[in-house]
């Protein structure tokens, strides 16, 4: 925050919003061109089964940072909070709960991923040829679990706090890294998935070492001791208690894209490839609503912290906005540009046609989601997680995922088919957000009548 005339806690909302939003956006677009690399280089490298060891094994992984993505938004939204109070107790509290909480979570999750690469592989049903190579691809990876864990902790509490920019610098340190390793461990010494995840491993690595030096160097607009290390329960638990419910939310919408892609995968291995070429383009395509979705949290928690509920409010519309402008923008990609698109990451003639088919079938979308993640980051900004770990239950687990099966058991089933089950469990998702919303406004209206 600043003295200025518009900040995230006063003035007009568009500017300070947007002025908070673009890093983040920039730290996404960014992260995502950092897991793109990987199957880009092993695309132009290697072969179809490395693609799609690499793109599966990529989702697992990616799935795993979102479950860690989404447990730290506690530390955003109590940071935010105890900012917009002007609280650096809770603040510092929150701080030592989050160095204990995350570093065992980290190290717990290395272990178990590691061991469970195999099955993991077994369960995807991808196809034999590529199998062993997305075993090693994970045991590899999952070595850098915690340095997965430690990034999205400092960045959360950083955007928290009301910095977005930091985070920036620590995605690009680890862009700039992996590529470089990319470029050396798989296009000169032809190391393949291997070569591959031993640079992400290591670039992960070098982005910790380097937010940790940043923290240190600039300091923390509260205090930080030992104390604060220790006896920290009840703060690990409230943290728990607002990320534990957007944890799973974006574990379950993982989940459920794995379980598409081992339903996927069952097919064929061009269609193995393609939906995982689809699913990394999705971060791109989605990059807008994702920013404004983990933006909306810090913005509207601050709002909420300082008793400003209108203007936490405000911020969501005005985000609605902006976000749908470019969804049409990205439906109009799907649809028209998916060749070119899905030529980026692959030579293979069979896999770009599927891709671009499936990148049609999901398109609509596009549409819906600019308006429901919104709604997302403003229900998590205010504390209301339980509600968007339900969403996230129901759109994947009651719509999305049996929507996937019955269209791949039609007779003559396509991508094309499959893929309508993505846009369907869109409409549920902005339906409930929607009926929530409502709930919600009318719940305050008649607690302000009775105490007037």
């Amino acid at each position: 925050m600043t003295n200025g005339e518009n900040t995230i806690l006063q003035g007009k909302i568009f500017e300070p919003l947007i002025r908070f939003t673009l890093p983040l956006m920039l730290a996404i677009l960014i992260q995502a061109l950092y897991g793109a690399v990987d199957l880009m280089i092993v695309g132009k490298f290697g072969s179809t089964p490395s693609v799609a060891a690499v793109s599966n094994g990529g989702q697992i992984m990616q799935t795993v940072s979102d479950f860690m993505t989404g447990l730290s938004m506690g530390v955003t939204v109590l940071i935010g909070q105890a900012v917009g109070a002007r609280d650096k107790d809770r603040a510092s509290k929150t701080f030592g709960a989050m160095v204990t909480l995350f570093l065992t979570a980290g190290v717990a999750l290395s272990v178990v991923m590691y061991f469970c690469s195999a099955p993991i592989a077994e369960l995807m049903k991808i196809p034999a040829e590529a199998k062993p190579k997305m075993v090693e691809y994970l045991r590899i990876c999952s070595c850098g679990i915690v340095f997965i864990t430690a990034f999205n902790v400092i960045a959360a509490m950083f955007r928290g706090l009301g910095d977005s920019k930091s985070p920036l610098k620590f995605i690009t340190v680890a862009c700039l890294f992996n590529v470089a390793g990319d470029l050396l461990l798989v296009g000169v010494l032809r190391m393949d998935v291997a070569g591959a995840a031993i640079a992400t491993v290591f670039a992960q690595g070098a982005s910790v070492v380097f937010s940790i030096w940043k923290m240190k160097k600039d300091g923390l607009p509260f205090p930080v001791d030992r104390a604060h290390l220790r006896n920290n329960r009840p703060a690990r638990l409230r943290i728990a208690h607002v990320g534990a419910p957007m944890a799973f939310q974006d574990l379950l919408i993982s989940i459920s894209f794995l379980i598409i892609m081992a339903i996927i995968n069952d097919i064929g291995l061009v269609e193995s490839a393609s939906v995982g070429i689809a699913e990394k383009l999705y971060v791109f395509l989605a990059l807008v609503p994702i920013s404004f979705m983990y933006s909306l949290s810090a913005f509207v928690a601050q709002n909420i912290g300082a008793k400003q509920e209108h203007r936490a409010v405000q911020s969501m519309v005005v985000a609605m906005r902006v976000s749908f402008v470019f969804g049409l923008v990205t439906f109009s990609l799907t649809f028209f540009a998916g060749t070119q698109m899905a030529s980026i990451f692959a030579d293979d003639p069979a896999v770009i046609t599927a891709t671009a088919s499936y990148l049609r079938s999901v398109g609509a979308e596009y549409l819906m989601i600019p308006i429901a993640f919104c709604f997302l980051g403003y229900f998590s900004g205010i504390g209301h997680t339980r509600f968007v770990f339900a969403e996230g239950l129901v759109s994947s687990f009651v719509f999305r995922i049996p929507l996937c099966w019955y269209f791949s058991t039609l007779p003559d089933t396509s991508l094309a088919k499959i893929g309508l089950s993505v846009p369907l469990s869109a409409v549920a998702a902005l339906t409930m957000c929607v009926a929530y919303y409502f709930h919600i406004r009318r719940r305050r209206e008649r607690a302000e009548k009775n105490l007037q």
